[in-house]
């Protein structure tokens, strides 16, 4: 009975093994990046290093590409994308780039932004639809049927803020039913580019972006970031930078938009080999398998 039973099951479990991530990595393909990652890109890097792991089918796209690789069909086939840009945003169409945002409300894809990814299109665009979210939930219950809506910053790509900004998003009353919202700058006051280490804390070593992962780890080589950070609050921050000359950065963050979600990584900068880095990795293995176990094929 045993070897009938060991039999049935060589047969069927198969069937119901689970099927693969399918990853897409989204690069703009800087030429810089040669200076970190030699003859590969930085987003060929990531794929090469993911394309190893059990469970994941990985892919690449970039810029330009057909539909900017982006297409319909790709996007289809796709649970998580990782996102990586810097120079070149406002080259990136909107109407792929809504696809990417209209598939990550839905539930269809999660969405890793990577560094300078804070003034890419999807993830402005999914910040700003989570920022409209938490404006409606502010407001007295009895007003959010009725309350229309005056938006203000819609384009802020390469729109730098002061340190004395206030800090966006951020609602107003207007006049009547009606209330401003001042979207999310999605940038902060100060970098710098001097190649010095961060040193990362596991703020949530319990969170599964986290697992495997020391409490305290260094990055040698990195840009500078430092807060506030102008981005709806983030339901979970994983990880926080510092820099021996006093900034901090919460640099693993997570968010809840419509059904899907979204998980912002700090670190990345292209003329530093970061995503050779063994924690880096790890980051984003955790944070495929993550967001890839959410998704509604």
């Amino acid at each position: 009975m045993k070897l009938i039973a060991l039999l049935l099951c060589a047969l069927v479990c198969p069937i119901f093994a689970a099927e693969p991530i399918r990853v897409l990595v989204w690069d703009e393909q800087q030429p810089q990046q040669k200076e970190g990652y030699g003859e590969k890109f930085l987003g060929e890097t990531i794929a090469a290093h993911l394309a190893k792991v059990p469970s994941l089918s990985v892919k690449t796209a970039k810029l330009d590409e057909a539909d900017q690789g982006l297409s319909e069909a790709t996007l289809d086939a796709t649970d998580v994308l990782i996102f990586w840009c810097h120079r070149r945003v406002k080259d990136q169409d909107d109407d792929r780039m809504e696809a990417v945002v209209k598939r990550v409300m839905e539930g269809k894809i999660g969405f890793i932004g990577l560094h300078s990814t804070h003034w890419g299109k999807p993830f402005v665009r999914l910040m700003q639809e989570r920022a409209k979210a938490d404006a409606v939930k502010a407001l007295p219950e009895v007003e959010r049927a009725t309350a229309k809506w005056e938006l203000v910053n819609e384009a802020p790509y390469y729109k730098g803020v002061g340190r004395a900004a206030r800090v966006t998003p951020f609602v107003e009353k207007a006049e009547g039913d009606v209330w401003k919202l001042t979207l999310p700058a999605c940038v902060f006051p100060v970098y710098r580019n001097d190649g010095m280490p961060s040193h990362v804390t596991t703020i949530l070593p319990q969170h599964s972006i986290a697992a495997g992962l020391p409490a305290k780890w260094d990055i040698p080589h990195t840009e500078m970031y430092g807060e506030p950070f102008h981005v709806p609050p983030p339901d979970e921050v994983v990880f926080e930078e510092k820099w021996d000359k006093g900034e901090h950065f919460r640099s693993g963050c997570v968010w809840q938009v419509g059904k899907g979600r979204v998980f912002y990584f700090r670190p990345g900068h292209e003329t530093y080999g970061i995503f050779q880095q063994a924690e880096t990795q790890r980051v984003l293995e955790n944070a495929v398998r993550w967001l890839g176990g959410a998704i509604t094929r």
